[in-house]
Order: C-alpha cells, then structure tokens, then sequence
C-alpha cells in the first residue's frame, strides 16, 4: 500500500510558524471581542442534515460534504435516492448551529445575548487563492436585540479588532435587505421570487449588469421590468436620495442612516451605502454589511440581520444579528505583507552533545520558563549544521551545553 503526501484537495497542513501566526490572530480577536461582553460558544462540526438543508444557506446548501448513516440505519437495497442514505452533514458556517444551540440555552442565557463562536467549517467549494474546502470562521452573534444598536455593537467590535491587526485601509458597505425587496417590489417583478432574482444579482460585480439582464430574462421575467429593476442601480446617490426611487419605510432608510452615522462618528472609518449589496445567505431580514481590505478584491468579512432563524427552533419570534469575519484571508494577507508578531516571547535551545550536560541543560530551561521565555533542549545531531540552520530559522537562539 503507498501513501499519499498531499492533503485531500482544498485542505491544508500549517506549519509551526503559519501556526503562530494564527493562534496570533485569534488571541487578538479573543481579546478584542470579550472586550466588548461577546461570550465565548462552541458547537459540533457535524449538524442533523434537516437543519442544513432548511433553505436558510442560500447557495451554500448546495455545498455540504453529507455524511452517511451508520449502522443499521444503513439500508443500501432499500434506499431510493439520496435522502435515504444520509442523516448529518458538516456545518458550512457556524449561523445554523448557533441559532440550534441558542434555542436550546436561552432560558440560561443572558438577554440580550451576545456570543462569540470560531472553529471549523466545510464546504464543497472549488478551491482558490484565500478560498478553502476545510476553513476557520469566526462569528459573532447578538440574540434578543431589536434595535440597531446590535449592528452598531457589531460593526465597531469588528473595526477595532481589525484595527489592532494594523488593517487601516479598509470600507464597510451597508444595505439593508428590505430596501433589495422594495425595490423588487417597485419594478413589477415578482416578490416570490426575490430569493432567485437576488442571486443573480449579487453576481453584479462578476457578470456586469448585462449578464445579470441576460440570467433574468433567461428566468422568464419581463425584460422591461428587468430594465425598470436594473434602471434603480444606476442611481449614484446617497442613501435617503437613493430612496426616493422607489416606495420604503421611512423607518427603515432612517435606521440604516443613523447606523452609519454613529459607527463613523464614533469610530472614524469609511461606511458607505451600496445598493448592489445583497450577502448570499437567504435568511437574512435587515441591513447586512461587509468589509473590503484594500490588499483584496473580495471582502473579508459580512453578516446582517436574520430576525426569523431563531423562529425555524422555537415558536417564538426572536431578533438576531451576526458577523462572520474572514479569518483565512486575514492570515493570508498579514503572511502576504511579512507580518512579524509583537512582543513575541524569547526563544531559546539548548543544544547538549552528550547526556552528562543533560542535566544541567534541563535546569537552565525550567528556570528560563519559569521567566516566560520559550525553552527546548535538543540533542546534538550527527547533521549539526542543519539542525542549527532549522532551529536559528524558527526564531531560536542556540545556546551549546
């Protein structure tokens, strides 16, 4: 039997110093966010296929490594199609699970709840730069609060971590789901089928207006409302003037103005409105938003409202909003710039030719860590020019005993 070395395509091995670069970042984001009273959760990678599959994930749905039934549960001669063979699936974000282990605690929790969630997630996706199959995520969530102070609390917590990483150029875009549907509404389209038609146009910035007339039109929708739907994006105006196209709450375009006015004012950083924004997922409700970097086209981070996720567990309406930030190509863009972690503890090696200096290299290394320093002992090896090459490479100081 040979082995393969390579990991499963679209997963990944890190090395010790990619590794530190990471174990980095999520202390800087554990700080961060605890900072501003997020409580740290943890759920199973592995979820019950029927939450996955709720028309909740948008296009992730289609995405899911399922797994199995096991056992008994397994009946290859009776099984008619896929439904049959499979009963879990992993989780491809961490929103699902979230709002399942919230249904279930919140009796226990405290009100508003705000919860901070990292860990691994997987989707069937086809690999590419900062795009993987097995990737960390990291959310934060607020339960139980209705007004636009979550997304307020959200998107400051996010800047200040950013920020602490030495991210300064960066744009947060904001809209607001209910402005999309109006202006669905407003064009004769048929609201029903909002979800479809705002699929094709988060495609925007990749097919340009003309592919995304032309999915539209190969959709079966009147090409002269098409035209009056696409006709609102072309407007490049300021919010509360954007929304005069077109019939919306006054409430709602207020709530999204004073968001961006507070989270700039209390923060100085650069939140513009865009009307093209859509966030793939189906289940959000309100405004949602996102950040782009500078160093990358695609944005590092979105969330939004999603009021109604909570209701799918529990029959009782219940106000959420949620950020996922994009851990994976923040790392990739601080290896990228040769970022170097601050205040980083010494390290050092004792190198010992022989076991008569052992014991005296043993003792020397307790006491250096019982100074917070970073202490190993070696061996000598019979390739010592190497050994010495590889620990000088990995940011140790070598010390011969």
């Amino acid at each position: 039997m040979s082995f393969i070395k390579i990991p499963t395509k679209g997963m990944r091995d890190f090395t010790p110093r990619e590794m530190e670069i990471r174990e980095y970042v999520l202390s800087i984001m554990k700080e961060t966010y605890m900072s501003f009273g997020f409580e740290i959760i943890q759920t199973p990678i592995v979820e019950h296929i029927e939450n996955l599959t709720s028309n909740q994930g948008g296009e992730n749905e289609k995405l899911i490594f399922k797994v199995l039934k096991r056992g008994e549960k397994l009946d290859l001669e009776k099984a008619t199609n896929e439904n049959d063979l499979v009963d879990s699936g992993l989780r491809y974000d961490l929103t699902v699970p979230l709002t399942r282990f919230y249904a279930n605690n919140m009796n226990d929790l405290i009100s508003p709840f705000r919860a901070f969630q990292y860990g691994t997630v997987y989707r069937a996706d086809r690999p590419q730069k900062g795009r993987f199959r097995e990737f960390m995520q990291c959310d934060l969530d607020i339960f139980g609060e209705k007004t636009n102070l979550a997304e307020i609390e959200l998107i400051e917590a996010i800047v200040t971590f950013l920020r602490r990483l030495s991210f300064n150029n960066f744009e947060i875009r904001i809209n607001d789901r209910r402005i999309l549907l109006a202006m669905i509404a407003s064009s004769g389209l048929p609201i029903e089928k909002a979800n479809d038609i705002l699929i094709s146009l988060d495609k925007l910035d990749k097919i340009l207006v003309e592919g995304v007339k032309e999915e539209l039109t190969r959709d079966g929708y009147d090409e002269s409302k098409i035209d009056a739907y696409l006709k609102l994006f072309m407007e490049d105006s300021p919010l509360k003037e954007f929304c005069q196209n077109f019939e919306i709450d006054e409430n709602i375009v207020n709530s999204l103005d004073e968001i961006m006015k507070q989270v700039s004012e209390d923060l100085d950083c650069k939140i513009v409105f865009d009307p093209t924004l859509v966030r793939g997922m189906g289940y959000y409700t309100g405004p949602i938003f996102e950040i782009r970097v500078d160093d990358l086209a695609s944005s590092v981070g979105g969330g939004g409202r999603y009021d109604n996720m909570v209701g799918n567990f529990i029959n009782q309406s219940v106000p959420a909003c949620g950020f996922s930030i994009g851990f994976e190509r923040l790392v990739l863009l601080l290896e990228e710039r040769g970022f170097v972690i601050p205040s980083k503890k010494e390290k050092i090696a004792y190198v010992v030719s022989d076991k008569n200096n052992l014991s005296n290299a043993l003792k020397k290394a307790n006491k250096d860590r019982n100074n917070n320093q970073i202490a190993a002992v070696y061996y000598r090896s019979k390739n010592y020019k190497h050994q010495k090459e590889v620990l000088e490479s990995n940011g140790f100081t070598i010390i011969e005993d």
